[in-house]
């Protein structure tokens, strides 16, 4: 059986001490770093635990991001006629215009949750507080433009919790805020922390 030269012996010795021969995650045990570990728990607990939430806030947001090009998530903004804002018609008669509709979601005043007025494009948009209904109002002659839902409104309560209570949205989503900071710190020191350790390994063999 043929010797090892002493080179080849000290590289062994040297890669059974450094860990490199191991697993990525059997290099921990060499690394001596307590806070290193504690911060590899902290890492993958919280990535587990806001897993579903992260991907919940990620498929939200895209489709908010992309809501202006799509009408299925977020109507389009119709135009009114042109006339000048002495011209507009009052709220009384846009609300009017509205309960004409006989819109199940709009039985009365009371079931409205805001008017969104654009004088740019010279339109009314009045929205419910239920199944996301909108109906569009023109601003000069008072007709209805449209009417639609919208699903926009609903995904904004998932983004942010409010679609599961004031709890959800005050209380769990702000340490959201910070589990997701706490994911970028510790995800940056795990990756720092081997390299660290590897050119400190370097400097100290030469």
């Amino acid at each position: 059986m043929p010797r090892l030269t002493f080179a080849a012996q000290s590289s062994i010795v040297h890669a059974v001490l450094d860990g490199s021969h191991l697993p990525y995650h059997e290099r921990l045990d060499n690394i001596d770093m307590t806070p290193y570990r504690i911060c590899w728990q902290l890492h993958k607990w919280i990535g587990i635990v806001l897993s579903v939430v992260l991907v919940n806030l990620s498929v939200t947001g895209l489709l908010l991001l992309e809501k202006k090009r799509y009408e299925w998530i977020q109507p389009a903004t119709r135009t009114g006629q042109e006339g000048t804002p002495a011209e507009f018609v009052s709220m009384q008669r846009v609300l009017k215009a509205v309960s004409d509709c006989n819109h199940p979601d709009f039985p009365d005043v009371d079931n409205i949750d805001r008017v969104d007025f654009r004088p740019g494009n010279r339109v009314y948009k009045v929205i419910a507080k239920t199944n996301q209904a909108e109906i569009q109002v023109d601003a000069v002659t008072g007709h209805v433009l449209s009417v639609s839902t919208r699903p926009s409104d609903f995904l904004e309560k998932l983004h942010d919790g409010s679609y599961l209570g004031e709890w959800m949205h005050a209380g769990v989503m702000p340490m959201v805020a910070v589990g997701n900071v706490l994911l970028a710190i510790s995800g940056f020191y795990l990756w720092l922390g081997p390299k660290c350790k590897k050119t400190k390994t370097r400097v100290n063999a030469k």
